[in-house]
């Protein structure tokens, strides 16, 4: 990971670098605000976009973003840049917010924080519309990979020969296949609103918490915000949000009172996000034991039945994940990963500088 990073890096020119390189994980508050301001949403996410670089810098680009994902996780995310391409016919080659291309395949970006390799923490990002990839290396190793955001607008579109594309299909049909197989008393606990929210509760908030995040907080400010900014971006409000609102304790159904075949479908549809990234660096074998299974919480909103609006999401320790399939006749998918102990790697920074920079006195000199 280091080396693609460098490697790009030494391929961009200063005018480049300039807009390239972030201040490193941890140097102070302001830097570290910078990193953990992350979008999903076709608008800045901070960095260098493909539109400033050269064709061979962009396979440079996709070097380092395949360094952070397994082989499958790299074909999905190449496979919902190019979908950028497809929804552009779908809306009939016509949204226009302002600028050369609204649905374009060339707004994603890459920022890399601080000094590959060296001695100091680092770390890079990259996104753009329905991507986003954060990585943070402390002592050599991969520290931190959430959030880790992927979406897909069309969901599923159609193939030559009758099949369909669904990049993200595997993950909307197991969990429907799970909660549908509930005996109706887990049903009714995992169900928790009969409506689908617009959009993951936890939106691209820094901290998972029980604030409400509102659409316009999704881009960054400039040209274009979307319509009714002020509201929720999930577009529940009173007893519905309260619903759908995170707790201390999970809601939902827990595996531990799921049977043998269910846990094994809850531990499939963990799969789905943990495998993006690669072998070593994901924590599913964590849910090789039981006892942590038993502690993942299921919950839904909306419909169970295919082709309807729907909301899911797993929350146990260390883990929080979310999908939502509502728009365009629920054709239009997010699916996040987060782990709210050490998204974007705080509590290993935390670690590293108290293991590294302590004081004399501390140190009892």
């Amino acid at each position: 990971m280091a080396e693609a990073a460098r490697a790009w890096l030494d391929s961009l020119d200063v005018d480049q670098r300039m807009v390239a390189v972030g201040r490193r994980p941890g140097a102070d508050a302001g830097a570290e605000a910078e990193r953990a301001r992350w979008f999903y949403t076709p608008t800045d996410h901070g960095g260098l976009t493909f539109h400033q670089q050269r064709p061979a810098q962009h396979r440079l680009v996709m070097q380092l973003v395949a360094s952070g994902l397994s082989a499958a996780g790299y074909t999905t995310v190449a496979t919902v840049l190019g979908l950028e391409n497809v929804l552009d016919r779908v809306e009939c080659f016509s949204v226009n917010w302002g600028r050369e291309r609204t649905r374009d395949p060339g707004m994603y970006y890459l920022r890399v924080f601080g000094e590959p390799g060296g001695r100091q923490p680092w770390g890079w990002r990259f996104g753009g519309h329905h991507v986003s990839i954060n990585n943070l290396v402390v002592d050599g190793r991969v520290a931190a990979t959430t959030p880790c955001f992927l979406g897909a607008d069309p969901a599923g579109s159609p193939l030559l020969g009758g099949a369909t594309l669904r990049p993200l299909g595997t993950a909307e049909d197991l969990a429907r296949e799970l909660v549908r197989s509930l005996c109706p008393e887990l049903a009714t606990r995992a169900v928790l609103l009969s409506r689908a929210p617009n959009d993951i509760v936890a939106g691209n908030s820094a901290r998972i918490d029980d604030r409400v995040v509102r659409r316009g907080e999704l881009w960054r400010p400039g040209p274009y915000l979307p319509d009714r900014a002020e509201h929720p971006a999930t577009g529940l409000e009173g007893t519905d949000r309260r619903a759908l609102a995170f707790t201390p304790a999970p809601k939902g159904v827990p595996g531990a009172e799921l049977d043998a075949a269910q846990r094994e479908l809850l531990r499939a549809l963990l799969g789905t996000y943990l495998d993006r990234v690669p072998d070593g660096v994901s924590p599913l074998p964590r849910y090789d034991d039981p006892a942590a299974l038993d502690a993942v919480h299921l919950a839904w909103a909306g419909s169970t039945r295919a082709g309807e609006p729907h909301y899911y999401r797993l929350q146990g320790p260390r883990l929080l994940i979310e999908w939502t399939n509502v728009h365009r006749g629920a054709n239009h998918a997010h699916a996040v990963w987060r782990d709210p102990e050490t998204d974007f790697g705080g509590d290993v920074l935390a670690a590293h500088h108290a293991a590294h920079h302590t004081t004399p006195e501390r140190n009892g000199k």
